[in-house]
């Protein structure tokens, strides 16, 4: 690497591709793609680019802070911080039990180190329930993976005949290695094919060699019509089904009823366009499938997903190069339990389906603002913001405003920090140690552990987020001083005496609750470099070693049973660009099938029950008679923990976006003001007019309506799409919101 440039990771979606960044004292003089990262080799989009936004703000927090009596915060220290917060959590647990204290965050995008010592200041406390961001997007299809693969799987976008996008736009939102090459490449390839189902005619679509432009709110209508198609024209992958799959009559005795002419009318997509993309889709030699957030918050969302993963499993797409398998993950951030005692886990207000371990994040509310006996009283919300990014904006702020205790930890003085009792100060994501638990690649995985790329602002008292939680433990006597001295000097005589150690002492389950923090106080402190934080990845090292031996060996890793996960660990600490830590064989995806028979479960009753009457179409509301997409990505919005406005070098504000059919019937102009309103409120927006939406389609997006410091006070910039939500609009499956199907109305305001 040349002198001056520092390895890390772009934090603004979940690709974090490799980055180096050049400084200029403090400031982020120039960045670029990390061509040594094995995954993004050095690709980066535009966004990356002005990530010193993010590490300069002038929001950022410097000091603990406690809210005064009169709704002020004073600075305090961290010996009186930890001291009242543990003391207050306590109070909570033993007045009402430790099920009344909740949990949101475990570490925002690209920040998810600290967030893997979370959980033991939370079992400490008894504390059962929590939430984070993927309960807004992924768990429906969490479900249906869990109960169809006891896994889930990721598209091998490298070496399929067909890619097929489905409510994604990579282009813009990215979720895969190199995404902009990768599409050229697909789009250029006469052989191959890119098929995209969007309402809006995206950047994604504009390459595909099929758009199945659907009718917002349509998507199950659409998908039930290809999956028909499959079975009805006898296209799908009969011996390899026999042979591999269950439930198939159930499947196919439902699908043989759909109309598929009706549904391809209700989705507003010609008939013959469908069974085009079916019988392509069929007649692939590989078939690689990226479903996202416009099927997975929109209605119908849950059944989507299923019907996504029938459209690859009915022809046969899984377990081979080119097609969807299973990820081997660093670290479980997802969790499957739908054949196994967690399959009924429910939230204890809302009865809502716990899905992963995540409660709906669209009921957090509910199950605070109600005179239940069970409701959440306290909760500790780590580098996440659902005052700004959970539905129905004004209710999560009664409800954070009703907790008898509520605790931030976040790098900046977020909408929910400025609610909170306490707010404690992190270093930034490029201050710190950190990694990244979003590996999902196949064949090829690979694992990033950063290094900080400067140190905290002078003056500042900051601690990581391992730190604070390994000392609340401390507060509340979780980690008994005896027990961690035995284990540091175990630590001290070398990695085989403290494996020996450790294992004996998660034998007690009050230590074994608290696991990632004794690691952190006992092996971190022998860790080089000060990587203290990285402490729990030895776990999860030696976990994936001994669960996969193979795939890391051919990975270049060598060893057997424990030597070979403490040689991958070493191995992760000795590459700042990051390293392929496992390397599939072509059919190991097979061996994670983690159903009890090793079946594909085809047949899903309660979903083929919905897919049996879907009736009509979406509903119309008169009152509200245009569909908002409330949250879209475009090429200068990103995550908020891009707060500083300044950093969109377009679209400063956040323009509405309107089809020229509506705009005329409104009397709107490009660059002319309007007013968007839902049953939950309204917002003024600046219109841009474009013809890659339809009529009756308008949009917003993400990443706006925060608020920030400015030369005469706060300021906010752009619509909050959250403040137009409403909670109860959600899926009844997975509680996920229709973010993306907003029941709006539009009207122009005097220029």
């Amino acid at each position: 690497m040349e002198t001056g440039w520092r390895p890390s990771a772009c934090v603004l979606c979940a690709c974090n591709c490799g980055i180096q960044i050049q400084l200029d004292g403090r400031r982020f003089a120039r960045v670029r793609g990390d061509k040594a990262h094995p995954s993004s080799q050095g690709y980066t989009c535009e966004k990356a680019l002005r990530l010193d936004h993010y590490q300069n703000a002038e929001d950022r927090l410097t000091h603990p802070l406690r809210r005064r009596p009169d709704g002020t915060f004073e600075r305090v220290g961290w010996d009186t911080a930890i001291a009242e917060i543990a003391a207050r959590f306590s109070a909570v647990r033993d007045a009402h039990g430790g099920e009344s204290i909740f949990y949101y965050g475990g570490g925002g995008q690209g920040n998810h180190l600290g967030g893997s010592y979370s959980g033991a200041f939370m079992r400490a406390l008894g504390a059962k329930y929590r939430s984070n961001a993927l309960a807004q997007e992924k768990t429906g299809l969490f479900w249906v993976s869990d109960r169809m693969l006891g896994n889930t799987a990721t598209g091998d976008f490298d070496h399929c005949e067909v890619a097929l996008f489905v409510g994604k736009n990579p282009w813009q939102s990215h979720g895969l290695p190199r995404a902009r090459p990768t599409l050229r490449e697909i789009a250029r390839d006469p052989a191959r094919c890119l098929i995209v189902i969007d309402p809006r005619r995206t950047e994604t679509a504009e390459l595909a060699d099929i758009h199945l432009q659907v009718r917002p709110g349509a998507d199950a209508w659409l998908l039930a019509a290809m999956a028909a198609v499959l079975v009805q024209e006898d296209l799908i992958a009969h011996e390899w089904l026999a042979a591999h799959a269950a439930g198939l009559e159930e499947v196919r005795a439902v699908l043989r009823a759909v109309p598929v002419g009706e549904n391809c009318a209700i989705a507003g997509v010609p008939e013959e366009l469908v069974r085009t993309a079916a019988r392509r889709i069929a007649a692939a030699s590989g078939v690689a499938v990226f479903e996202d957030l416009g099927v997975q918050m929109t209605l119908h969302s849950t059944l989507n997903s299923y019907l996504d993963n029938l459209l690859w499993l009915l022809t046969g797409n899984f377990g081979r190069p080119g097609t969807n398998n299973p990820p081997i993950l660093f670290a479980p951030f997802i969790t499957f339990g739908h054949h196994g005692p967690k399959r009924d886990r429910v939230s204890p207000v809302a009865g809502a389906r716990i899905i992963s371990g995540l409660v709906p994040a669209n009921v957090v509310a509910e199950e605070i603002l109600t005179d239940h006996p069970r409701r959440y009283h306290a909760m500790l919300v780590e580098t996440a913001n659902p005052a700004h990014s959970v539905a129905d904006s004004k209710r999560m702020r009664e409800a954070l405003e009703a907790l008898d205790l509520l605790v931030v930890i976040d790098v900046a003085m977020t909408e929910t920090a400025r609610l909170a009792d306490y707010v404690l100060p992190a270093p930034s994501q490029f201050e710190k140690w950190e990694a990244t638990f979003f590996n999902l690649e196949a064949p090829a995985n690979y694992f990033h552990l950063r290094r900080p790329v400067l140190d905290p602002p002078q003056g500042a008292d900051l601690l990581p987020e391992p730190e604070i939680h390994a000392r609340l433990c401390e507060a509340v006597g979780a980690l008994p001083a005896d027990r961690v001295q035995t284990l540091r000097e175990a630590a001290e005589r070398g990695r085989a005496a403290f494996a020996e150690a450790f294992l004996a002492a998660m034998a007690d389950p009050e230590l074994a609750k608290v696991a990632p923090a004794l690691l952190y106080r006992t092996l971190g402190p022998t860790l080089p470099g000060g990587a203290a934080a990285a402490a729990s990845l030895w776990a999860q090292a030696v976990r994936v070693a001994m669960a996969h031996p193979g795939a890391v060996r051919r990975a270049g890793i060598e060893g057997e049973g424990l030597a070979l996960g403490d040689r991958l660990f070493d191995a992760i600490l000795d590459s700042p660009s990051g390293l392929v830590f496992t390397v599939d064989e072509p059919g190991d995806g097979w061996d994670r099938l983690g159903t009890p028979d090793k079946k594909i479960h085809l047949a899903l009753p309660d979903l083929l029950d919905e897919l049996a009457s879907l009736g009509p179409g979406p509903d119309a509301h008169p009152e509200y008679p245009f569909v908002l997409s409330a949250g879209e990505r475009r090429a200068f919005t990103a995550n908020t923990i891009f707060r500083d406005p300044s950093w969109r070098r377009r679209d400063t504000d956040g323009v509405l976006r309107v089809s020229p059919k509506d705009a005329a019937g409104l009397g709107l102009s490009d660059g002319s003001r309007a007013r968007v309103t839902t049953r939950r409120g309204s917002v003024e927006a600046t219109v841009e007019i474009t013809d890659t939406l339809q009529a009756g389609h308008i949009s917003l997006p993400n990443g706006l309506g925060l608020s920030y410091p400015g030369e005469t006070g706060e300021i906010t910039t752009g619509a909050a799409p959250n403040e137009l939500t409403a909670s109860e609009d959600r899926d009844p499956h997975a509680g996920t919101p229709w973010h993306k199907h907003v029941p709006a109305r539009v009207e122009a305001l005097p220029s």
